[in-house]
């Protein structure tokens, strides 16, 4: 059985390829963000000294990580109406995301906290900062700085692994290259190409991100 290539139905589709393309980094974008703010409310929490809160970040993280992401959007998207929580395939997306990486970088970031000795915070406190202040300057940031290549590497998997919200109908990359399919019937050459622009993503935002680690982890040269 011989078969013939034909790219040119996939690529006349470029316009929906490209907005395929910005709804993946779009959704990727807010859940990083999200999910990064989350993650260091875990981390706080985790490392407090209540022991209900503490528990309760143990078990949120446990439960996120030990889960396929697959069943947490599932969950969310068909789970969560049933009690009454209605939203769209982009907001079940994204919440879903945000979640999911929120588990991963209080891990990651925990890590880096764990790596920062208490004569930094005892000298943070004799400067007389405020105990928010010793908390961002002295605590998280050198702490995610020593981890971020770490956090960088879990982005981009977040921005690759939200191709399984086309599950829900979530109008990002892939679900544009279902629809592609369904209208050309040309498998292969959708699916190659949709690996190509999401290597190209990847690379993308690994450059973007590291040019904010360098403008933001940088230390001043005098």
């Amino acid at each position: 059985m011989q078969y013939t290539f034909d790219f040119s139905p996939v690529l006349a589709a470029w316009p929906l390829l490209l907005n395929g393309a910005i709804q993946t980094l779009k959704i990727s974008a807010i859940s990083m963000t999200l999910g990064m703010s989350l993650g260091i409310i875990i981390v706080s929490m985790r490392m407090g000294t209540s022991n209900a809160i503490r528990t309760f970040a143990i078990g949120y993280i446990e439960l996120i990580r030990n889960t396929p992401l697959l069943v947490q959007v599932f969950f969310v998207y068909f789970g969560l109406p049933s009690i009454g929580v209605q939203m769209s395939a982009e907001e079940a997306a994204i919440l879903a995301l945000t979640l999911n990486c929120a588990a991963y970088a209080a891990e990651i970031v925990r890590g880096g906290v764990e790596s920062i000795r208490k004569g930094q915070v005892e000298a943070g406190r004799a400067l007389g900062l405020h105990t928010l202040d010793v908390y961002r300057f002295v605590v998280f940031r050198p702490a995610i700085r020593a981890v971020y290549p770490a956090l960088c590497s879990q982005f981009v998997l977040l921005m690759l692994n939200s191709s399984l919200v086309a599950s829900v109908s979530a109008e990002e990359l892939t679900y544009v290259g279902q629809i592609i399919d369904s209208q050309t019937f040309r498998s292969f050459e959708v699916y190659f190409v949709l690996g190509a622009i999401y290597l190209a993503l990847a690379q993308i935002l690994s450059i973007a991100l590291q040019a904010i680690g360098r403008s933001y982890f940088s230390y001043p040269v005098k």
